[in-house]
């Protein structure tokens, strides 16, 4: 167990002491999209949706998501976000709403769960505000794009471009 830094000596779950860690700025990227069918795609492109505009409260919410993240992940510690930058997008030929949140803090953890929670939170508001007119979308590819900061140092991932 002594390789698991989420486990006390009697092998049970505890929050890691992050106090003697240096303050450092902390950014992260992460992304996802929800695939639609044609129909779906064309109501919320016009905004057609009965419960409204899909992709401002879906934006709203993965703002929200972020900042409950310790509130929904049991060892997260609660952290000051310095800023968070979600953005979506539609992709006509994928029929796909695309997701992407920056988020950014000074402190002695990562905001990467954050993100990560962001881009989730965001795709079921897009679920939820769209299953009315289509049951089947898929929620795919929520992933960490890049990372920055801490003692473990920056991350991009390989597959982008």
């Amino acid at each position: 167990m002594s390789d698991f830094t989420h486990f006390n000596e009697q092998g049970r779950a505890k929050m890691v002491d992050v106090g003697d860690k240096p303050v450092t700025t902390r950014t992260a990227i992460a992304r996802g999209s929800v695939l639609v069918n044609e129909h779906t795609f064309a109501l919320i492109r016009s905004g057609g949706m009965k419960k409204g505009d899909v992709l401002t409260v879906a934006q709203i919410a993965g703002v929200m998501g972020a900042k409950r993240t310790p509130d929904l992940i049991p060892m997260c510690h609660p952290i000051l976000i310095d800023g968070i930058d979600l953005k979506l997008s539609l992709d006509e030929e994928r029929l796909a709403v695309d997701i992407v949140a920056e988020l950014r803090c000074g402190g002695r953890t990562g905001v990467e769960m954050e993100a990560l929670t962001a881009v989730s939170v965001a795709a079921l508001t897009v679920y939820d505000m769209c299953k009315a007119v289509q049951k089947d979308m898929t929620i795919t590819d929520v992933c960490l794009v890049e990372k920055t900061g801490g003692v473990h140092g920056e991350f991009h991932r390989r597959d982008e471009a």
